[in-house]
């Protein structure tokens, strides 16, 4: 066995990459605070060639230092916009079709192992990650989903959620 050279990976340029068919899925990043986060979300999108990411409320938007650290080039591949309210976010996505699908832990979540991913387009919205999503983002949702835990600590790292998630929504 030998370590693979990044020639050997076969991967796509920026350009190639933009103008290439993605996955219908946007991720809505609802006032993540960690830059580092938020860059490991342009990061996992790109990996898994995911069509947008909305970046809602304090979110950072790049350029950000933290942001460009952690995506690692990923923010000129990946599309994204910025949207002050995450409520009007959704609203608009529900509008262009898509089902919306939230990573929360509720007394109505589907643990994702069990999940039936919806056929067409998906929008999955990732909280804060001191205060998850809030209530009147769930109100809003078709689904919230969450991933089965079995240790002490009461939720994961946003972005580990997001790799998961992520990962889980285009090999279903």
């Amino acid at each position: 066995m030998r370590k693979l050279k990044l020639t050997e990976l076969g991967r796509s340029d920026i350009t190639t990459f933009k103008s290439s068919d993605k996955h219908p899925i946007v991720v809505v990043l609802d006032n993540i605070r960690s830059g580092m986060n938020v860059g490991a979300f342009f990061r996992t999108s790109d990996a898994f060639a995911l069509e947008h990411i909305i970046l809602c409320g304090i979110t950072p938007v790049p350029p950000h230092k933290e942001v460009h650290k952690a995506a690692i080039g990923a923010t000129l591949s990946m599309d994204y916009s910025h949207n002050p309210s995450v409520i009007n976010a959704i609203n608009q996505l529900r509008t262009d079709g898509y089902t919306i699908i939230g990573i929360e832990q509720t007394d109505h979540s589907v643990h994702l192992n069990d999940l039936e991913w919806p056929q067409g387009k998906i929008a999955i919205v990732f909280g804060n990650e001191v205060e998850g999503i809030s209530q009147e983002v769930l109100s809003l949702l078709d689904q919230a989903v969450d991933i089965k835990q079995y240790g002490t600590k009461h939720s994961l790292n946003v972005a580990v959620c997001g790799g998961i998630v992520l990962w889980a929504a285009i090999n279903h």
